[in-house]
């Protein structure tokens, strides 16, 4: 059984990855029906939520259908990230998660996410002051290092460790890599092998198929995978590799009607807790992943990208199912 603190996560969690603008509240309630064991908001900023910032407080919306759930913020100045994790204890999530993998520019030049990868010193202050400013679990999430020549995780997970963090999670790439090329298992397996680390160490990057999980599980001996990109679109990757490492088997693809079903709730979800304007707009960068590999549905996308309503994406959602009723997606 793993365990983050006293919260039981199963055999072999697979966690959802905190992913900026698209792990909000509805896109992780469809994540959850298909089975992911722990999930995290998006990145929040310590300073936003210090300036009681709109967007960064409505990050702060969890749900109990949720739990176990993490609030993942991420920063740059002590004060500000103690601040901060007091204002997440108060909202009563099972974990406080800290960012330190973010390898975008807007962040990083803050000194944040990936940017504290550069100073490791600075990285075990930061952790320090929101372990000792919260009540809550904190765990990390983090990269290798900040470039080929500075790859530094395992001294990185030995100093959080002995800061108080109780789960640490590591994207195989530096942040020189961005996402690009193959992500690197082997540093992080050299980490969950290393005799002074007892926290759980979780592994992302590249896991985007049942085969890979259970290959990586076996191979690097991690306590759980994370994943991200792969369930955009497709929340059923969770269930199909809990299947696999179950028993060996695939289970069949959704069918035609479950992607629309599912789809048809992400969306009701969104317009619910984000309002009509934001819901439509920012529902329209996950059409494509829902009905990939369905025949002409080009036109449809274009359409349902276009459309400015709710009532415009239901009756598009009807259509399409008038239209493609039993038709087999490849």
């Amino acid at each position: 059984m793993v365990k983050i603190a006293d919260i039981e996560l199963g055999e072999f969690p697979l966690l959802l990855a905190p992913m900026e603008d698209v792990s909000d509240p509805p896109f992780r309630y469809v994540c959850k029906q298909a089975g992911a064991d722990l999930m995290y908001t998006e990145f929040i900023s310590s300073e936003g939520l210090i300036r009681d910032a709109i967007k960064s407080r409505q990050k702060l919306d969890i749900f109990d259908y949720e739990r176990p759930i993490g609030i993942q913020i991420f920063g740059g100045d002590e004060e500000a990230m103690a601040l901060s994790a007091k204002i997440v204890d108060a909202t009563g999530p099972d974990l406080l998660d800290i960012n330190y993998g973010c390898p975008v520019s807007k962040v990083v030049c803050k000194g944040a996410g990936a940017g504290v990868l550069k100073d490791v010193d600075l990285m075990v202050r930061l952790t320090d002051a929101v372990v000792k400013s919260t009540n809550l679990p904190v765990t990390v999430k983090t990269r290798l290092g900040w470039d080929e020549n500075s790859k530094n995780i395992m001294e990185v997970a030995e100093r959080l460790q002995d800061v108080g963090i109780k789960a640490l999670t590591i994207h195989g790439r530096t942040r020189a890599q961005m996402y690009k090329g193959e992500a690197d298992w082997t540093l992080i397996a050299a980490v969950k092998n290393n005799p002074r680390i007892h926290i759980p160490i979780f592994g992302n990057g590249d896991i985007d198929n049942p085969e890979k999980a259970l290959e990586y599980k076996n191979r690097y001996g991690v306590d759980g995978v994370m994943m991200g990109r792969a369930a955009i679109g497709y929340p059923w990757i969770f269930r199909e590799v809990k299947h696999f490492l179950k028993t060996g088997q695939h289970l069949p693809p959704p069918t035609f009607e479950e992607r629309l079903l599912v789809c048809r709730t992400h969306f009701e979800k969104s317009v619910a807790w984000k309002g009509d304007k934001v819901g439509v707009f920012e529902m329209r960068r996950h059409y494509a992943q829902y009905f990939r590999g369905l025949p002409d549905f080009k036109p449809w996308r274009t359409q349902l990208v276009n459309a400015g309503t709710p009532d415009e994406v239901y009756d598009l959602l009807d259509a399409l199912n008038e239209n493609y009723a039993n038709v087999t997606i490849l």
